[in-house]
């Protein structure tokens, strides 16, 4: 099924563990971390970049397969560049949702990057 862009019904926020495109200088994916409570009512979602370049170098990257949460190619989680961006860039719908074991290893990233218990 192709994705389609739409028009974001009323109420709708980028939730927790979904990618979504921003649209910034162009619109690129990344993953929204910030829990759903947050999303919901602050302007701003947390956010990690995703990239299709693989960076060997950083181990705080990880992996998601092509397919997984809408992404058409091998793309990596950039956990050591978390930041926020304004919820009204988000581009609708979602391209999807990671697994709940991709998420997992996404938060372990993070918590390494942020030296987080």
């Amino acid at each position: 099924m192709a994705w389609k862009r739409g028009n974001p019904p009323r109420g709708w926020f980028p939730k927790r563990g979904e990618v979504c495109l921003f649209g910034l200088d162009k619109e690129r994916p990344s993953l929204v971390v910030s829990s759903d409570a947050l999303n919901r009512h602050s302007l701003d979602v947390c956010v990690t970049p995703i990239s299709t370049v693989e960076h060997q170098a950083f181990s705080l990257r990880p992996k998601l397969r092509a397919g997984e949460a809408g992404l058409e190619r091998e793309s990596w989680v950039k956990c050591d560049q978390v930041t926020t961006i304004q919820k009204l860039r988000a581009v609708y719908p979602p391209l999807g949702a990671v697994s709940k074991a991709s998420l997992d290893r996404i938060e372990t990233a993070i918590k390494q990057a942020l030296e987080l218990p």
